[in-house]
């Protein structure tokens, strides 16, 4: 048995798993089949398109939308949320700032049972109805409000 530990190896950019050049087959990644003879220039392409200031909207994003798929928000609404904030801010960012927004989510379980004041006509209720979030982006919490179904 000889060890394998001198022999020239890389790691194959597009499966990421070390590929030893004496098993190459044909120029190519034997897991995968990437080229690893010819570089095209896609890493580097993807790297020039992504510029550190989008990192940071990339993670904002994710948390915000993550934020509100917990709470039971449809994701294109979220989506679209996230987009309208994305163009104030282009636009003018003090306005941004004071976006508001309403998402509907669907009631918890003790919120089922509970009676609850629809916020449009002030009349209380216990059972159908929605529930919505609503509020600035700015803004740590999110009150819920209720809507009964005659509204």
């Amino acid at each position: 048995m000889t060890s394998r530990m001198h022999t020239p190896h890389t790691t194959c950019p597009s499966c990421h798993e070390e590929v030893f050049l004496d098993e190459l087959v044909g120029g190519r990644c034997p897991l995968c089949g990437y080229s690893l003879d010819e570089d095209d220039g896609t890493c580097s392409e993807y790297e020039e398109t992504l510029e550190r200031s989008d990192l940071g909207w990339m993670i904002f994003q994710f948390f915000v939308f993550k934020r509100f798929c917990n709470e039971g928000a449809n994701p294109l609404h979220v989506m679209q949320v996230i987009s309208r904030y994305e163009e104030l801010l282009q636009s003018d960012p003090a306005d941004a700032e004071k976006m508001r927004f309403t998402l509907e989510v669907p009631m918890r379980r003790w919120e089922r049972l509970l009676p609850k004041r629809c916020s449009k006509c002030g009349r209380i209720f216990i059972s159908g109805g929605k529930a919505m979030i609503s509020g600035d982006l700015s803004s740590p919490e999110y009150p819920r409000e209720y809507t009964c179904p005659a509204c």
